[in-house]
């Protein structure tokens, strides 16, 4: 039995590097300070920040790092959840959403600078982000979420309809504009973190089918399908969305996303390449990079059926195309790739980070939600201290076990 599921991720023809250049995997050690389990975003920047700061890492997986659901990445880099945070505020209270919402900025911020720390060249940008009205956030609502980003200090303002289509060249709706997102190349930023991290000494192996986990007495012994097997001080479960269910709770579930792409060239459609998302369901969102792509996603289906799920990529491509042509007001958009994937979230859009509760020095880093970049930036910050056994005073508000609060519909 496999410590993790086995999913079939992605289908389609996505827009980033479907064989990108893989390092020569690493032999396995006998022993290390830190096991990682699963080399996506969130494990490449779990090991680079734990490698650089000195621990004996290694970092395994069943495939080559960054083909599996990094490669489905659309990346928007943002700290905005996709459960807004008046609602969140109705949950748990106006000071806990708020704590919540601004470590995770703080999150972004720190990923800004580690990326221009280490140079990684992997279409970082910074960009505006237009959050836009609709069903779930009506723009009377949308006016409530402007005024409680400000209050809780995150850069946020209101914009009537006509001001932001004039400003952005788009069809004319209420909207927040926030600064502080970026854009990336989700499959350059993970091997260019793994690149950084085997630089401090970090080891990556793969192919190895973690079977289970055994708590031994100098910390855990991770045993592998073929019979190897490796103990750690530490080990972090960061497998995506093949979730290790033994440790994971049922609250954070899994869902399938889709996106279309155009060729290169075609941006810039819109002024400032904004990252634009709707406060709906189905949402819709948009952006462009750095070859002058176009993306656009959404439509989530709530089912996780591989064929089922990428049987509906031609009729979810025509509806979001033709969704951002009526978002974009234009038509003359060639889209040439789409793709469909597995996709996590959760009760209140935040992931679960934090100890697994039924086994001593194992250790969970799973960035369900809106924000898979993001998170794995807040997981790597959060999994450092925890090891370290630093105190940090917001641990409890990204548990895997934590209550959820009654959320509102949607």
């Amino acid at each position: 039995m496999n410590l993790a599921e086995r999913l079939d991720l992605r289908g389609g023809r996505n827009c980033w590097r479907e064989a990108p250049s893989q390092y020569e995997p690493d032999q396995l050690p006998q022993s290390c300070d830190v096991v990682i389990i699963g080399a996506g975003v969130m494990g490449a920047l779990v090991s680079q920040r734990l490698a650089a700061e000195g621990f004996d890492v290694t970092l395994l997986d069943r495939r080559a790092s960054s083909t599996g659901a990094t490669a489905a990445s659309t990346a928007l880099v943002m700290w905005g959840a996709d459960v807004p945070l008046t609602h969140l505020a109705r949950a748990i209270g106006v000071e806990e959403a708020m704590r919540r919402w601004r470590r995770v900025f703080s999150a972004v911020e720190l990923l800004n600078h580690r990326i221009a720390t280490l140079t990684l060249d992997c279409g970082w940008r910074a960009r505006p982000e237009l959050y836009l009205a609709g069903d779930v956030l009506d723009p009377d609502s949308l006016k409530q979420e402007a005024a409680a980003r400000v209050s809780a200090g995150l850069p946020s303002e209101f914009m009537e309809a006509a001001t932001l289509g004039e400003r952005f060249d788009i069809a004319p709706r209420d909207g927040l504009l926030s600064s502080g997102s970026f854009e990336v190349d989700p499959v350059a930023l993970t091997l260019g973190m793994i690149k950084a991290a085997r630089s401090a000494g970090a080891k990556l192996c793969y192919p190895y089918e973690v079977e289970r986990l055994e708590l031994a007495p100098e910390g855990v012994r991770v045993h592998c399908e073929n019979g190897a097997d490796i103990r750690a001080k530490h080990v972090v479960l960061a497998t995506g969305y093949e979730a290790a269910r033994l440790f994971l709770p049922e609250a954070f579930s899994l869902s399938s996303s889709y996106a279309i792409a155009s060729k290169p060239g075609e941006a810039p459609a819109w002024c400032e390449n904004a990252l634009i998302w709707e406060s709906s369901d189905p949402y819709l969102y948009a952006r462009a990079t750095t070859d002058g792509r176009i993306i656009v996603g959404g439509e989530d289906e709530d089912f996780v059926d591989a064929m089922k799920r990428d049987a509906l990529i031609p009729e979810k491509q025509a509806v979001l195309a033709a969704k951002a042509a009526l978002m974009l007001q234009r038509d003359d958009i060639q889209f040439d790739c789409a793709w469909a994937a597995t996709f996590g979230g959760s009760p209140d859009g935040l992931p679960a980070i934090g100890r697994a509760q039924t086994m001593a020095r194992v250790l969970l880093a799973y960035g369900y939600g809106g924000n898979g970049v993001t998170f794995a930036a807040l997981g790597s910050e959060m999994v450092r201290a925890l090891i370290r056994g630093e105190d940090d005073p917001d641990v409890s508000c990204f548990d895997p076990y934590r209550a959820f609060g009654q959320q509102d519909e949607r």
